[in-house]
């Protein structure tokens, strides 16, 4: 066991010579210095370490503060375009793109089952245009981009590596995330196209290429969000994220990657909800538990492999339509939970999603409800700032066996893939919702202006708000630019590179080169999409009682 001097001269100090300066004063208003980490000199937890419960990197938010990265897309490309860059204006450090329903489902925006849903929850991306006007005046040399993008994941990830090519940007200096996790959309949010032992291969082929051509590329964002989001416990959500994350890592493997080429590309993304300090437990007890599986089961070595990096979003399912401005006091809560809990990415909600697509001016609050967390609370000066406190302590440890026992259960059944077929998970979750809706109805669980401390005038105050909309002229639009983006493309090697994808998806080839080519020539996303169904099928999810 080393002693903390030990530490600070193997460890810290060449991490603080690497580490970029942050121009932060590490003291209180009185002039009190923080010290870098606080614990007993005999602590045989330190952060940046195995299992590196107390964070990933030795100094945390001192060295360099998280990315604060707004999940915003709505409408046409050039719409979302504009948001962006206002963000990153307003001092954001990195991308988040939400596309809308028919881009997540893999169809073009003239599908006939489009109508009514084009821009209306993300930005409509159907060709290399789209996707060129999504990122124009973006450096993506310089800006880190993640995409909520999961069952056409390679095919948005084709489409940004087209773009990237074109602005002069090697794939090797890309930075960013494309979420890629299939099978939450099974057990959670539905956003599925194809069947789960297909869609992972689609996943691994992501894994590989990445590895070979895009080394810093965060090739999965394995989300624990949208589970909770669907009325999970945080026990749950840890358990049911990892395990998912086992059938990834096992997948790779039966693939014949090797664990430490690929494991240090793999992220996380969490919830962040109101009860404080089980949200704080409950990130340092994810961490402590991976690192553990990844060196345990999986016998990676490179401690890389074993690091859970992740995304944080407060709770969208929290915001409450009744008294709005309530939502900025439960957005600052679960942000500060992140933080203490160690996120290296944020994105916090606004406080009228709950009833519309957030305004700039709501959006712009969220984004400063980051920004003095950071710099004005003081959290960022130490880390971990929360270790030794019993109650932290204890609750990390009882959700760290919590989630381990359900780990274990789904290990029995043959593993998540297994689970999520059966409908077992999906079950779990929705007895796990039922319960906490049964809470608020009967009032043992107080929700603020819900369905206790209501005011009667809510809904006109909710009038009288600045109301955020898109313009239903917008699918219109989209449909124009198809037909002119098919009428200006060389149709006879669309047709030629059609077959050709056909034959890679009936094969063992792995797709992404082949899907970059076709993006380049002009298929579409619900071109390639289409050519997948026919190989694949679609997904029927089991009835569950």
């Amino acid at each position: 066991m080393r002693t903390r001097l030990e530490w600070e001269n193997e460890t810290l100090k060449p991490s603080l010579k690497r580490a970029p300066e942050r121009r932060t004063a590490f003291e209180t208003p009185s002039g009190i210095p923080f010290e870098i980490i606080y614990g007993d000199q005999d602590a045989n937890e330190y952060p940046g370490e195995y299992p590196f419960t107390r964070g990933v990197h030795p100094t945390m938010y001192r060295s360099r503060l998280w990315t604060m990265r707004q999940y915003a897309g709505y409408a046409s490309a050039q719409e979302s375009n504009q948001r962006y860059r206002y963000l990153l204006q307003q001092g954001q450090t990195g991308i988040s793109v939400a596309f809308d329903l028919p881009t997540q489902l893999a169809m073009d925006a003239d599908d006939p089952l489009a109508a009514g849903e084009v821009g209306k929850v993300g930005v409509s991306i159907s060709t290399l245009d789209d996707a060129r006007e999504l990122f124009d005046q973006i450096p993506l040399d310089k800006i880190s981009t993640s995409m909520t993008i999961n069952a056409p994941a390679a095919i948005l990830l084709a489409l940004y590596i087209a773009v990237a090519k074109e602005q002069g940007v090697a794939e090797g200096k890309l930075r960013g995330t494309v979420q890629n996790d299939i099978l939450k959309e099974y057990a959670a949010r539905g956003l599925y196209v194809f069947p789960p032992r297909q869609s992972m291969r689609l996943v691994t082929d992501i894994f590989a290429y990445c590895t070979e051509h895009v080394p810093h590329w965060n090739t999965i964002s394995i989300s624990g969000y949208h589970i909770r989001e669907a009325g999970s416990t945080a026990v749950q959500e840890v358990a049911f994220t990892l395990a998912n994350a086992i059938a990834y890592v096992e997948a790779a493997l039966s693939a014949g990657l090797d664990v430490d080429e690929f494991a240090g590309q793999l992220a996380f993304f969490f919830n962040a909800h109101n009860d404080f300090l089980e949200e704080i437990a409950k990130f340092r007890a994810a961490r402590r538990l991976w690192a553990k599986l990844m060196r345990e089961r999986f016998g990676a070595k490179d401690m890389r492999s074993c690091m859970l990096r992740f995304h944080a979003q407060t709770g969208g399912s929290t915001l409450t339509a009744q008294q709005p401005m309530n939502n900025v006091a439960r957005v600052t809560i679960q942000a500060l939970a992140a933080v203490l809990g160690g996120a290296q990415s944020l994105h916090t909600n606004s406080m009228d999603e709950a009833l519309w697509l957030p305004t700039e001016e709501s959006v712009r609050t969220a984004l400063r409800t980051q920004q003095i967390i950071a710099h004005e609370s003081g959290v960022a000066g130490t880390v971990d700032p929360l270790a030794g406190s019993y109650v932290v302590e204890s609750l990390t440890d009882q959700i760290e066996q919590r989630a381990k026992t359900l780990i274990d259960e789904i290990d029995r059944m043959g593993g998540a893939v297994r689970s999520i077929e059966s409908g077992w998970m999906q079950s779990q979750i929705s007895d796990a919702s039922y319960r906490y809706q049964r809470e608020i109805e009967s009032k043992d669980r107080v929700i603020v202006g819900l369905n206790e401390f209501k005011s009667e005038s809510a809904g006109e105050a909710n009038r009288k708000m600045t109301r955020f909309t898109v313009n239903q002229a917008v699918e219109q639009r989209q449909r124009e630019r198809l037909a002119a983006w098919r009428a200006k493309r060389d149709g006879q090697k669309v047709s030629e590179l059609c077959s050709r994808l056909e034959a890679a998806a009936r094969g063992t080839e792995n797709v992404m080169p082949c899907l970059i080519t076709c993006v380049e020539a002009g298929m579409t996303v619900g071109e390639i999409g289409n050519v997948f169904r026919c190989v694949f099928g679609e997904y029927h999810p089991p009835t569950v009682i």
